[in-house]
């Protein structure tokens, strides 16, 4: 998963939509009150145990998933595949894969995490046409750009402090500059940025062409700003 393809722009190497939601391990349809315990610790055991709580809901979801995609965008048997696997379902398709997953939350082994992840999208157009829309409708939250060629978080900060017109941009960073954080004017989005991934972080999810409304925003901002620091990373 992650590699970009055909007419996705010169630099983007990888595009990926994520989209997530959390619940406590006791609410899954496989724990029994009384016969099991919440975990306390991220183990091989305990990831183990969630598979097994999570099995029977995660194939469901991975099997209507699957019909779905195969009505809406009409394939045939070789165009669509689905594998399960503890703890994930894989749909692989004609036009993009779609990785549905469990795990712990992260600091939180009493807290499952539950996400969906799609790329390997063949053609931006698949991701503006009816079928994307209604398969993946108010599914995401992150857009997520591996770059073709990145650049020194230190650069980007200094190019974003350095704007005559900081109201445009604003940023904000870790004093390790390991990241940064940047707000863009009139877009809802948040953007992170670690050197070779560039993310947007949405306050609502929301289906694929809604995020992609808010990176051409971003692109354009970058754009006007004329650094080469900025409008190098999206071309």
């Amino acid at each position: 998963m992650g590699t970009a393809r055909r007419d996705t722009p010169a630099y983007v190497e990888s595009l990926r939509f994520v989209g997530h939601s959390t619940g406590s391990v006791k609410t899954l349809r496989g724990f029994r009150k009384g016969q099991h315990t919440l975990p306390d610790a991220v183990t091989p055991a305990t990831l183990a145990f969630l598979g097994k709580l999570c099995a029977d809901q995660l194939q469901e979801e991975g099997e209507e998933f699957f019909q779905r995609a195969r009505t809406a965008c009409t394939y045939k048997r070789k165009d669509i595949s689905l594998d399960l696997s503890p703890c994930q379902a894989l749909v692989t398709a004609h036009d993009f894969a779609l990785q549905i997953a469990y795990g712990f939350e992260e600091g939180d082994p009493a807290t499952y995490c539950h996400r969906w992840t799609l790329d390997g999208v063949k053609e931006l157009g698949f991701l503006r046409g009816e079928a994307c829309a209604d398969l993946f409708s108010g599914r995401f939250g992150e857009l997520v750009f591996g770059l073709t060629k990145g650049a020194p978080v230190e650069a980007v900060i200094d190019a974003v402090e350095d704007l005559d017109t900081p109201e445009t941009l604003r940023v904000d960073y870790p004093s390790d500059c390991a990241h940064c954080l940047l707000s863009v004017e009139g877009v809802d989005a948040q953007v992170r940025f670690d050197g070779t991934e560039l993310a947007m972080i949405f306050p609502r999810p929301g289906g694929p062409t809604e995020l992609l409304e808010g990176f051409l925003a971003v692109r354009s901002a970058f754009s006007l700003a004329k650094s080469p620091a900025l409008s190098g990373l999206l071309g």
